[in-house]
């Protein structure tokens, strides 16, 4: 047609080239360029302050023998244990409830999702004073109704289920605006035909909802398995991994021997181990999820 310029595919390629430059320049130096690094690492002894040490497989063999990063391991899975479905439960539950037409929905949707945007080391402080056993909100509660007060964070029983308790409330807003997209993009159809039908709250949730919501919940289970383990502000502001190292997390573990006692090639060593395990976790919780709801 008159008017229009003719396409030069040369000149669109390069247009295209610029375009993504920023992002592939992003990509190599805070992607790539630091997980070659940390490979290189894996097979060095390196203290930062003095050259590397060619060591080849001898951090891979010490991770094999290393029974603390066992229990850090074992930490975190109780951990994950306890945070995942209380997580996921209340999350679901709430959304529930606010995707009713109920007065002040818009204030409670930004209440709930306010603690996501506000600093992990603010809410650990804060939960401190709640967990404190002398003064701690909590304690003041179980004492005005004459029960006894309890150490939430110096006991080897409950500090690690304390922790994933203000985890959830910390996090609980993100998935609740998760779920009510979910909700949201149900056909409202469904319900009016099951309505006709006579079925009940119940049975349409069981039904309707939940099966509609299977993509919600997956996605849901994932990034709360990749949060949960990357526990680390948590502990390390609230009990420095104690008591007795029973809420020691794996990324707290691998910060120590980096930064603590700069075994920085051992540190890279456990950091890989652990996004494996992490990934495969993810993977076969993915599938079972998707295979049980289909």
């Amino acid at each position: 047609m008159r008017g229009l310029r003719k396409r030069n595919p040369r000149g669109q390629a390069r247009a295209a080239s610029w375009m993504i430059l920023p992002y592939a320049l992003h990509f190599l130096v805070f992607l790539a360029y630091p997980l070659a690094f940390t490979f290189v690492l894996v097979f060095h002894r390196w203290d930062v302050f003095t050259p590397m040490e060619w060591v080849g497989l001898a951090n891979i063999a010490r991770l094999v023998r290393d029974e603390w990063f066992l229990r850090a391991i074992w930490n975190t899975l109780v951990f994950v244990v306890i945070h995942i479905p209380l997580q996921l439960i209340l999350a679901l539950f709430f959304a529930l409830l606010l995707n009713e037409k109920i007065r002040g929905r818009t204030f409670f949707r930004a209440t709930y999702f306010l603690p996501v945007v506000v600093s992990g080391v603010v809410v650990s402080f804060v939960w401190l004073q709640i967990y404190s056993y002398e003064s701690g909100l909590l304690n003041q509660l179980l004492a005005l109704l004459g029960l006894p007060k309890l150490p939430w964070l110096t006991s080897r029983a409950l500090a690690m289920p304390s922790i994933a308790i203000m985890a959830t409330w910390k996090n609980v807003g993100l998935y609740i605006v998760l779920f009510l997209a979910g909700l949201q993009s149900i056909p409202s159809y469904l319900y009016e035909v099951a309505d006709l039908d006579g079925a009940s709250g119940w049975q349409k949730f069981r039904w309707i909802t939940f099966p509609m919501l299977n993509p919600t919940v997956v996605l849901v289970i994932v990034l709360s398995t990749i949060g949960g383990f990357s526990l680390f502000i948590e502990p390390y502001m609230m009990t420095d991994g104690g008591p007795e190292n029973s809420t020691l997390s794996a990324v707290l573990y691998i910060y120590r021997q980096a930064f603590d006692f700069y075994r920085m090639g051992y540190a890279a060593t456990l950091g890989f181990a652990f996004a494996l395990m992490v990934f495969a976790v993810v993977l076969i919780q993915r599938r079972v999820s998707e295979g049980e709801a289909a």
